[in-house]
């Protein structure tokens, strides 16, 4: 059983000179660790070194936010202690935004499910699903009611815990691409398993567990895909990772797979998570409080 590990970076700029255009850099590559797995950047740019090790040092110092698999990560000890005295700010957006997207899916995009993740994968690991009554004590501790947020501290209700690994994918892919951009290069295209396309117009093939499921192009924009199937908990590959937060349960086999496109990566992280869970009719209620989101694709299953 694992989460989605992957980074990727592809990146192209024109160099000027007084004399006019120079002559394109060539493409090279680099390799690092990002998000837990071997990452690659691809560049053109005559100081493609230095960039690509910021890129680098910019996604670990994100993960060193983000991480459940750092000890000492923000989110790993806000879970451990209940409570984040000075959090940091990029935290602050990710719950600022987790907060605004389960407001408009009704519930559904829930970061406080992370101790029914722990549960499914505990008992998934040990043979089976979880017990009913198990399920129901988890659940008792979900809910984003439980969550304080403000510049001087995050606080959780007693038990609870979060993941934001349905959103800070996203939102990493947002920073290495402004931080890119900021760098000069005008055609970018970020893939931490979610994509954010400047510039270009960048071909995003979309997947799910039955295959290849069409094409999307971006330019100036994200996109981010959600399939309940594509990281399961059990060897038969029945139980998805998605859990409904009013249930405790995986998602029900409505859909494949969904996949929306936005300007920012992270917004189409979250709600294509939710998206999920919901109808069309429920899909539709939930961008009108994103007007610039859309949805790319809705696989039903």
């Amino acid at each position: 059983m694992t989460r989605r590990r992957f980074l990727s970076i592809s990146a192209a700029t024109a160099a000027l000179t007084t004399a006019g255009v120079a002559p394109a850099a060539p493409l090279r590559h680099w390799q690092g660790s990002a998000l837990g797995a071997r990452a690659t950047i691809t560049l053109a740019h005559p100081d493609g070194a230095r960039i690509a090790a910021r890129a680098f040092a910019e996604i670990d110092r994100l993960e060193d936010i983000f991480s459940l698999y750092r000890a000492g990560s923000a989110l790993s000890r806000l879970n451990r202690e209940g409570r984040l005295d000075a959090p940091p700010l990029e935290l602050l957006e990710c719950l600022g935004l987790s907060g605004a997207v389960h407001r408009a899916t009704g519930g559904r995009f829930d970061p406080t499910v992370q101790p029914l993740w722990d549960l499914h994968a505990r008992a998934h690991a040990a043979g089976g699903p979880p017990a009913a009554e198990d399920i129901a004590s988890t659940l008792t501790n979900v809910g984003w009611d439980g969550v304080t947020l403000a510049p001087e501290a995050v606080t959780l209700r007693p038990g609870m815990a979060l993941t934001l690994n349905g959103i800070a994918q996203g939102y990493i892919a947002d920073r290495i691409a402004a931080l890119l951009r900021a760098e000069g290069l005008s055609e970018v295209l970020v893939d931490t398993g979610e994509h954010h396309g400047v510039g270009g117009d960048w071909p995003v093939t979309l997947t799910s567990d039955a295959g290849a499921e069409g094409q999307v192009r971006l330019r100036d924009r994200a996109l981010a895909s959600s399939a309940p199937l594509g990281t399961v908990f059990d060897r038969a590959g029945a139980a998805g990772h998605i859990l409904d937060p009013r249930t405790g349960r995986p998602a029900a086999p409505r859909w494949r797979l969904v996949s929306v496109t936005a300007p920012q990566a992270a917004l189409a992280d979250a709600l294509s998570t939710a998206m999920v869970l919901m109808d069309r009719d429920g899909m539709r209620q939930a961008f009108a409080a994103f007007p610039q989101a859309r949805l790319a694709a809705a696989k039903p299953a």
